[in-house]
Protein backbone atom coordinates (compact mmCIF):
# COMPACT_ATOMS: atom_id res chain seq x y z
CA UNK A 1 0.00 0.00 0.00
CA UNK A 2 1.26 3.45 -0.93
CA UNK A 3 0.86 6.72 0.92
CA UNK A 4 -1.63 7.91 -1.75
CA UNK A 5 -3.96 5.03 -0.90
CA UNK A 6 -3.75 5.82 2.81
CA UNK A 7 -4.63 9.43 1.97
CA UNK A 8 -7.66 8.39 -0.13
CA UNK A 9 -9.03 6.08 2.57
CA UNK A 10 -8.51 8.70 5.28
CA UNK A 11 -10.03 11.46 3.14
CA UNK A 12 -6.95 13.68 3.32
CA UNK A 13 -4.14 14.69 0.97
CA UNK A 14 -0.89 12.68 0.62
CA UNK A 15 1.01 15.63 2.05
CA UNK A 16 -1.15 15.49 5.18
CA UNK A 17 -0.38 11.78 5.60
CA UNK A 18 3.31 12.60 5.23
CA UNK A 19 3.03 15.29 7.90
CA UNK A 20 1.29 12.87 10.27
CA UNK A 21 4.13 10.36 9.98
CA UNK A 22 6.78 13.06 10.37
CA UNK A 23 5.14 14.52 13.52
CA UNK A 24 4.35 17.89 11.98
CA UNK A 25 3.06 20.14 14.80
CA UNK A 26 0.22 21.68 12.74
CA UNK A 27 -1.79 18.48 12.36
CA UNK A 28 -4.90 18.24 14.53
CA UNK A 29 -5.41 15.26 16.84
CA UNK A 30 -8.56 14.32 14.90
CA UNK A 31 -6.76 14.16 11.54
CA UNK A 32 -3.76 12.41 13.05
CA UNK A 33 -5.92 9.68 14.58
CA UNK A 34 -7.90 9.25 11.35
CA UNK A 35 -4.71 8.65 9.35
CA UNK A 36 -3.20 6.36 11.97
CA UNK A 37 -6.43 4.34 12.22
CA UNK A 38 -6.28 3.61 8.48
CA UNK A 39 -2.59 2.75 8.73
CA UNK A 40 -3.24 0.31 11.58
CA UNK A 41 -6.19 -1.29 9.79
CA UNK A 42 -4.09 -2.05 6.70
CA UNK A 43 -0.86 -2.76 8.61
CA UNK A 44 0.85 0.12 6.84
CA UNK A 45 4.19 1.33 8.15
CA UNK A 46 6.33 4.01 6.52
CA UNK A 47 9.79 2.91 5.48
CA UNK A 48 12.67 3.55 7.85
CA UNK A 49 14.48 6.69 6.86
CA UNK A 50 17.91 7.94 7.87
CA UNK A 51 16.16 11.25 8.56
CA UNK A 52 13.87 9.65 11.14
CA UNK A 53 15.82 9.89 14.40
CA UNK A 54 13.20 9.40 17.12
CA UNK A 55 13.97 6.58 19.58
CA UNK A 56 11.55 5.45 22.28
CA UNK A 57 13.08 4.35 25.59
CA UNK A 58 10.70 1.96 27.36
CA UNK A 59 11.16 1.83 31.13
CA UNK A 60 9.48 -0.42 33.69
CA UNK A 61 8.48 2.52 35.88
CA UNK A 62 5.86 5.23 35.54
CA UNK A 63 8.30 7.80 36.88
CA UNK A 64 12.06 8.19 36.92
CA UNK A 65 13.59 8.04 40.38
CA UNK A 66 17.06 9.23 41.45
CA UNK A 67 19.73 7.38 39.56
CA UNK A 68 20.54 4.46 41.86
CA UNK A 69 19.51 1.09 40.42
CA UNK A 70 20.52 -0.63 37.20
CA UNK A 71 17.49 0.61 35.26
CA UNK A 72 18.25 4.25 35.92
CA UNK A 73 21.97 3.86 35.27
CA UNK A 74 21.21 2.33 31.87
CA UNK A 75 18.78 5.18 31.21
CA UNK A 76 21.47 7.72 32.10
CA UNK A 77 23.93 6.08 29.69
CA UNK A 78 21.35 6.03 26.87
CA UNK A 79 20.47 9.70 27.37
CA UNK A 80 24.14 10.51 26.95
CA UNK A 81 25.00 8.26 24.01
CA UNK A 82 21.96 8.43 21.72
CA UNK A 83 21.67 12.25 21.51
CA UNK A 84 25.42 12.33 20.86
CA UNK A 85 24.69 10.29 17.72
CA UNK A 86 21.88 12.59 16.65
CA UNK A 87 18.85 10.71 18.00
CA UNK A 88 15.89 12.32 19.75
CA UNK A 89 14.51 10.45 22.77
CA UNK A 90 11.10 9.86 24.27
CA UNK A 91 10.91 8.00 27.58
CA UNK A 92 7.80 5.86 27.81
CA UNK A 93 6.81 3.70 30.81
CA UNK A 94 5.78 0.18 29.88
CA UNK A 95 2.26 0.71 31.18
CA UNK A 96 1.70 3.35 28.48
CA UNK A 97 2.73 1.39 25.37
CA UNK A 98 -0.51 2.20 23.55
CA UNK A 99 1.12 5.53 22.75
CA UNK A 100 3.41 3.69 20.32
CA UNK A 101 0.49 3.47 17.89
CA UNK A 102 0.23 7.25 17.66
CA UNK A 103 3.88 8.26 17.31
CA UNK A 104 6.53 7.77 14.69
CA UNK A 105 9.91 6.36 15.70
CA UNK A 106 12.86 4.59 14.11
CA UNK A 107 13.64 2.24 17.02
CA UNK A 108 12.80 1.40 20.61
CA UNK A 109 14.95 0.26 23.52
CA UNK A 110 13.32 -1.52 26.47
CA UNK A 111 15.23 -1.58 29.77
CA UNK A 112 14.80 -4.69 31.89
CA UNK A 113 11.68 -5.82 30.02
CA UNK A 114 10.71 -9.45 29.63
CA UNK A 115 11.12 -10.52 25.96
CA UNK A 116 7.82 -12.41 26.14
CA UNK A 117 6.00 -9.10 26.56
CA UNK A 118 7.06 -8.17 23.02
CA UNK A 119 6.44 -11.46 21.19
CA UNK A 120 4.29 -9.72 18.55
CA UNK A 121 6.56 -6.69 18.10
CA UNK A 122 7.45 -7.35 14.45
CA UNK A 123 3.75 -7.71 13.57
CA UNK A 124 3.00 -4.23 14.92
CA UNK A 125 6.13 -2.23 14.08
CA UNK A 126 8.70 -2.48 11.28
CA UNK A 127 11.47 -0.99 13.40
CA UNK A 128 14.07 -2.59 15.68
CA UNK A 129 13.42 -3.18 19.36
CA UNK A 130 16.49 -3.61 21.55
CA UNK A 131 15.84 -5.30 24.89
CA UNK A 132 18.51 -4.42 27.44
CA UNK A 133 19.62 -6.58 30.37
CA UNK A 134 17.59 -9.70 29.53
CA UNK A 135 18.06 -13.05 27.76
CA UNK A 136 15.62 -15.05 25.62
CA UNK A 137 15.92 -18.35 23.78
CA UNK A 138 13.84 -17.28 20.81
CA UNK A 139 13.59 -13.80 19.32
CA UNK A 140 11.05 -12.26 16.97
CA UNK A 141 12.16 -10.51 13.81
CA UNK A 142 13.62 -7.07 14.55
CA UNK A 143 14.03 -7.85 18.25
CA UNK A 144 17.62 -7.67 19.52
CA UNK A 145 19.27 -8.28 22.89
CA UNK A 146 22.02 -6.19 24.47
CA UNK A 147 23.05 -7.44 27.88
CA UNK A 148 25.87 -8.00 30.30
CA UNK A 149 27.49 -11.41 30.67
CA UNK A 150 25.85 -12.65 33.86
CA UNK A 151 27.93 -15.83 34.08
CA UNK A 152 31.17 -13.85 33.72
CA UNK A 153 29.99 -11.24 36.26
CA UNK A 154 29.16 -13.85 38.90
CA UNK A 155 32.50 -15.58 38.34
CA UNK A 156 34.29 -12.23 38.58
CA UNK A 157 32.92 -11.64 42.09
CA UNK A 158 33.37 -15.19 43.38
CA UNK A 159 36.92 -15.37 42.03
CA UNK A 160 37.83 -12.07 43.69
CA UNK A 161 36.51 -13.27 47.06
CA UNK A 162 38.29 -16.59 46.67
CA UNK A 163 41.62 -14.91 45.86
CA UNK A 164 41.12 -12.74 48.94
CA UNK A 165 41.06 -15.84 51.11
CA UNK A 166 37.30 -16.33 51.56
CA UNK A 167 36.31 -19.96 51.89
CA UNK A 168 32.60 -19.93 52.71
CA UNK A 169 30.66 -17.44 50.62
CA UNK A 170 26.99 -16.69 51.17
CA UNK A 171 24.94 -15.13 48.36
CA UNK A 172 21.67 -13.21 48.25
CA UNK A 173 20.31 -12.77 44.71
CA UNK A 174 17.85 -9.93 44.38
CA UNK A 175 14.48 -11.07 43.02
CA UNK A 176 12.60 -14.32 42.65
CA UNK A 177 13.32 -17.51 40.68
CA UNK A 178 11.88 -17.29 37.18
CA UNK A 179 12.09 -13.50 37.00
CA UNK A 180 14.67 -11.21 35.43
CA UNK A 181 18.20 -12.61 35.55
CA UNK A 182 17.74 -14.41 38.86
CA UNK A 183 17.96 -17.98 37.51
CA UNK A 184 21.02 -17.24 35.36
CA UNK A 185 22.76 -15.70 38.38
CA UNK A 186 21.87 -18.63 40.64
CA UNK A 187 23.27 -21.25 38.31
CA UNK A 188 26.36 -19.16 37.50
CA UNK A 189 27.13 -18.60 41.20
CA UNK A 190 26.68 -22.29 41.94
CA UNK A 191 29.04 -23.25 39.12
CA UNK A 192 31.62 -20.66 40.20
CA UNK A 193 31.61 -21.88 43.79
CA UNK A 194 31.94 -25.46 42.59
CA UNK A 195 34.81 -24.48 40.27
CA UNK A 196 36.72 -23.03 43.23
CA UNK A 197 35.95 -26.09 45.35
CA UNK A 198 33.87 -24.01 47.77
CA UNK A 199 30.59 -25.02 49.47
CA UNK A 200 27.71 -24.48 47.04
CA UNK A 201 24.62 -26.04 48.63
CA UNK A 202 21.29 -24.27 48.21
CA UNK A 203 21.26 -22.92 51.78
CA UNK A 204 24.19 -20.65 50.89
CA UNK A 205 22.51 -19.15 47.80
CA UNK A 206 19.31 -17.30 48.65
CA UNK A 207 16.76 -15.25 46.70
CA UNK A 208 15.25 -12.19 48.33
CA UNK A 209 13.51 -8.86 47.95
CA UNK A 210 14.50 -5.73 49.85
CA UNK A 211 12.45 -6.43 52.97
CA UNK A 212 14.01 -9.91 53.36
CA UNK A 213 17.71 -8.98 53.40
CA UNK A 214 17.96 -8.59 57.18
CA UNK A 215 16.53 -12.04 57.83
CA UNK A 216 18.54 -13.69 55.05
CA UNK A 217 21.78 -12.06 56.18
CA UNK A 218 21.16 -13.43 59.68
CA UNK A 219 20.61 -16.93 58.29
CA UNK A 220 23.87 -16.81 56.32
CA UNK A 221 25.83 -15.46 59.29
CA UNK A 222 24.57 -18.41 61.35
CA UNK A 223 26.10 -20.64 58.65
CA UNK A 224 29.44 -19.00 59.53
CA UNK A 225 30.06 -17.49 56.11
CA UNK A 226 33.16 -15.31 55.79
CA UNK A 227 31.87 -13.31 52.80
CA UNK A 228 28.63 -12.13 51.23
CA UNK A 229 27.95 -11.55 47.54
CA UNK A 230 24.73 -9.65 46.79
CA UNK A 231 24.08 -9.16 43.06
CA UNK A 232 21.19 -6.96 41.99
CA UNK A 233 18.93 -4.38 43.55
CA UNK A 234 20.16 -2.47 46.61
CA UNK A 235 21.82 -5.53 48.15
CA UNK A 236 24.99 -3.70 49.13
CA UNK A 237 23.16 -1.05 51.12
CA UNK A 238 20.83 -3.53 52.79
CA UNK A 239 23.50 -6.08 53.69
CA UNK A 240 25.77 -3.39 55.15
CA UNK A 241 22.86 -2.28 57.34
CA UNK A 242 22.03 -5.87 58.31
CA UNK A 243 25.60 -6.64 59.34
CA UNK A 244 25.71 -3.52 61.50
CA UNK A 245 22.55 -4.78 63.21
CA UNK A 246 24.26 -8.14 63.89
CA UNK A 247 27.41 -6.45 65.18
CA UNK A 248 29.62 -7.59 62.30
CA UNK A 249 32.30 -5.37 60.78
CA UNK A 250 33.10 -5.08 57.07
CA UNK A 251 35.64 -6.34 56.03
CA UNK A 252 37.22 -7.41 59.35
CA UNK A 253 34.50 -9.99 60.05
CA UNK A 254 32.78 -10.34 56.69
CA UNK A 255 33.89 -9.39 53.17
CA UNK A 256 31.19 -7.94 50.92
CA UNK A 257 30.72 -7.58 47.17
CA UNK A 258 27.53 -6.06 45.76
CA UNK A 259 26.22 -4.50 42.55
CA UNK A 260 27.38 -0.95 41.89
CA UNK A 261 25.09 1.82 43.11
CA UNK A 262 26.31 5.10 41.65
CA UNK A 263 25.37 7.33 44.58
CA UNK A 264 26.18 4.91 47.40
CA UNK A 265 28.84 2.27 46.76
CA UNK A 266 31.87 4.55 46.83
CA UNK A 267 30.53 6.48 49.82
CA UNK A 268 29.68 3.53 52.05
CA UNK A 269 31.54 2.80 55.28
CA UNK A 270 33.71 1.22 54.11
CA UNK A 271 33.45 1.95 50.36
CA UNK A 272 32.05 -1.16 48.70
CA UNK A 273 33.72 -3.43 46.19
CA UNK A 274 31.21 -4.03 43.39
CA UNK A 275 30.59 -5.57 40.02
CA UNK A 276 28.97 -3.35 37.42
CA UNK A 277 27.75 -3.56 33.84
CA UNK A 278 29.73 -1.42 31.44
CA UNK A 279 26.91 1.10 31.00
CA UNK A 280 28.58 3.26 28.30
CA UNK A 281 29.36 0.11 26.31
CA UNK A 282 25.74 -1.10 26.64
CA UNK A 283 24.43 2.26 25.38
CA UNK A 284 26.94 2.23 22.53
CA UNK A 285 25.84 -1.27 21.50
CA UNK A 286 22.19 -0.16 21.46
CA UNK A 287 23.09 2.79 19.23
CA UNK A 288 25.11 0.50 16.93
CA UNK A 289 22.09 -1.78 16.38
CA UNK A 290 19.82 1.17 15.60
CA UNK A 291 22.29 2.73 13.15
CA UNK A 292 22.85 -0.61 11.42
CA UNK A 293 19.13 -1.15 10.84
CA UNK A 294 18.53 2.41 9.64
CA UNK A 295 21.34 1.93 7.13
CA UNK A 296 19.95 -1.42 6.02
CA UNK A 297 22.78 -3.45 7.51
CA UNK A 298 22.40 -6.65 9.52
CA UNK A 299 22.80 -6.29 13.27
CA UNK A 300 23.79 -9.07 15.71
CA UNK A 301 20.79 -10.64 17.41
CA UNK A 302 22.70 -10.68 20.69
CA UNK A 303 25.41 -8.42 22.04
CA UNK A 304 26.92 -9.65 25.32
CA UNK A 305 29.34 -7.43 27.20
CA UNK A 306 31.56 -8.19 30.20
CA UNK A 307 31.00 -6.97 33.73
CA UNK A 308 33.63 -4.82 35.43
CA UNK A 309 34.99 -5.21 38.96
CA UNK A 310 35.45 -2.05 41.03
CA UNK A 311 37.81 -2.80 43.91
CA UNK A 312 37.32 -0.76 47.07
CA UNK A 313 37.62 -1.58 50.77
CA UNK A 314 34.79 -3.99 51.64
CA UNK A 315 36.83 -7.09 50.76
CA UNK A 316 39.66 -7.85 53.15
CA UNK A 317 43.17 -8.22 51.84
CA UNK A 318 44.42 -11.80 51.45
Amino acid sequence: MKIQEIARLAGVSPSTVSRVFSHHPNISDEIREKVLAVARKYAYHPRLSSRQRNVVIITPYSSVYPVQCCVEMILMALTRELPRRGFRLEVLPQDNLERLDSIQFCAAAAIGAEPGDFASWSERFPVPLIIIDREAKKLSTEVYLVRSNEAQGMELAIDHLCRSGCRKIGCIIHGRPGTGNADIRYESIRQSLKKHDLPCDSTLIQFGNDEEYLELTGKLLRRNVDALFCPGGSGGILCAYAMSMFGRKIPEDISLIASEQTFFSRYGTPPQTTITPDYPALAGAVADVIEARIEGRKAPARTILPYLLIQRESVRLP
